[in-house]
């Protein structure tokens, strides 16, 4: 396909393309992050569907804000510590969160890349909730958010959270509404002067997009990866 002549958005199949060589990447070049699942989602018997169908799941990390000046940053600690301590370790390799040091109360966040087949894009849902499992509103949860994320979500027309079903597991979740996703993609990729194959664009499509999204929440994408 000519990249010219792209609308931005994708198939069923390239997306799981796309999440494969997200969650590969990203597993292949960092090391200590989170890393993305893919979960598979049951066939139903009534749906024959010859296509393989899930999400991507990055789950149980901490988001926290302790005040308006500082930027989230991604470190780690061992899961025996957790709860009790949210210092950075380096040398720690099982589930990583992202954090700040503070005395508030953890808040958890689970995160899934879902595909839409009415946009034809990925979408990102999430959840929080605090220690004991109780959820956290959608007030509670923009209070978190690095401040140019809720003055994005105050402004623009084309970022807002969303309150939904989630498609696979059927409870409700929040999730940035993907109206325009298709749009600013092909931007993106377009203002490449090197104008890459479509191949290429696959694999490095959800690379982009969460490069994008994921600063709603903090998360952004290590500097060696997306090179």
């Amino acid at each position: 396909m000519d990249v010219l002549h792209w609308d931005g958005t994708l198939s069923a199949k390239d997306f799981r393309v796309g999440a494969f060589a997200f969650a590969q990447k990203w597993e292949s070049l960092n090391s200590g992050f989170p890393l993305w699942v893919w979960v598979l989602s049951p066939k139903h018997p009534w749906l024959a569907s010859p296509e393989e169908e899930g999400y991507l799941s990055l789950e149980k990390i901490c988001l926290s804000r302790p005040n308006e000046e500082e930027i989230d940053q991604i470190s780690q600690i061992d899961t025996e510590e957790e709860g009790t301590n949210c210092a950075g370790n380096e040398d720690v390799i099982d589930d990583a969160t992202l954090v700040q040091s503070n005395h508030h109360e953890l808040h958890y966040y689970d995160f899934h890349i879902v595909y839409s087949s009415t946009f034809r894009v990925p979408v990102l849902y999430f959840r929080s909730y605090c220690s004991d499992g109780s959820p956290l509103l959608l007030n509670e949860i923009e209070k978190e958010l690095p401040a140019c994320s809720s003055k994005e979500l105050s402004k623009s027309k084309w970022i807002f959270i969303s309150q939904e079903e989630h498609p696979y597991l059927k409870r409700p979740w929040y999730k940035l509404h993907p109206c325009g996703t298709a749009e600013w993609i092909k931007l993106l990729f377009l203002s490449d002067t090197a104008r890459p194959k479509f191949e290429v664009v696959l694999e490095l499509y959800l690379l982009s997009w969460f490069s994008v999204v994921g600063q709603m929440f903090g998360l952004k994408i290590p500097f060696k990866i997306s090179n």
